[in-house]
């Protein structure tokens, strides 16, 4: 029987291509970078903040590390938010959804989660949230589903992830937890769907109702 949901945050929860476009656009620029070039792009949109930046910054070896990891926390997230655009059925199905099971998200955002969480009010829709900051190691590693697991004392079998990226499918397979794929078809996954409220359709969810 199913207990736990847990989602991804970028491109499930939020579009969020542009913010990151734009967030490390600004960071190269700091540093008289070229901005990103679009496979740079898809890049970063699925990795952890730390492989992002060294993939993008790759060319410029002449640029301490340490000195664009300094310039990166003192960047401000808070403008980039107005990139960011929530899935328009996601409260919804997070109402359906609380009552019933947990909730959690795994996530390779690091320090910018806090910000979105609050910004759009959604603290209060999730029982926990793990990041690259604070799982050993981040996605594709099975660290933050085994910890949200171990946490509510549930069994892989018994926990679904909502993911849409290659890094979501090695995340929920090495933990052995079932995946719907959003809105990519050509994922290995249990179920693909390309929107919230066609979860609740899915066998999971109908035979626990």
């Amino acid at each position: 029987m199913l207990k736990l949901v847990v989602f991804d945050c970028d491109g499930v929860m939020f579009s969020s291509r542009e913010a990151n476009r734009h967030y490390y656009n600004d960071l190269l620029a700091a540093f008289s970078c070229r901005p990103m070039t679009e496979e740079e792009l898809d890049y970063a949109h699925i990795h952890n903040t730390h492989n992002s930046v060294a993939h993008i910054f790759r060319n410029h070896g002449h640029i301490a590390a340490e000195a664009i990891e300094t310039h990166r926390r003192r960047l401000d997230y808070a403008p980039y938010l107005r990139f960011m655009t929530m899935e328009p059925d996601l409260l919804e199905f997070l109402a359906l959804l609380k009552p019933r099971y947990r909730t959690a998200i795994s996530t390779n955002r690091t320090d910018t989660m806090d910000i979105i969480l609050d910004t759009f009010a959604l603290r209060p829709w999730f029982d926990m949230v793990v990041t690259a900051l604070s799982a050993p190691r981040p996605k594709p590693a099975p660290d933050g589903l085994v910890m949200i697991l171990d946490r509510f004392q549930v069994q892989p079998q018994e926990a679904i992830y909502i993911g849409d990226s290659v890094i979501d499918q090695e995340h929920s397979a090495a933990a052995g937890v079932d995946l719907i794929a959003f809105r990519n078809r050509a994922l290995n996954a249990r179920y693909h769907v390309d929107d919230f409220m066609s979860i609740a359709g899915l066998p999971p969810f109908r035979d626990n109702g």
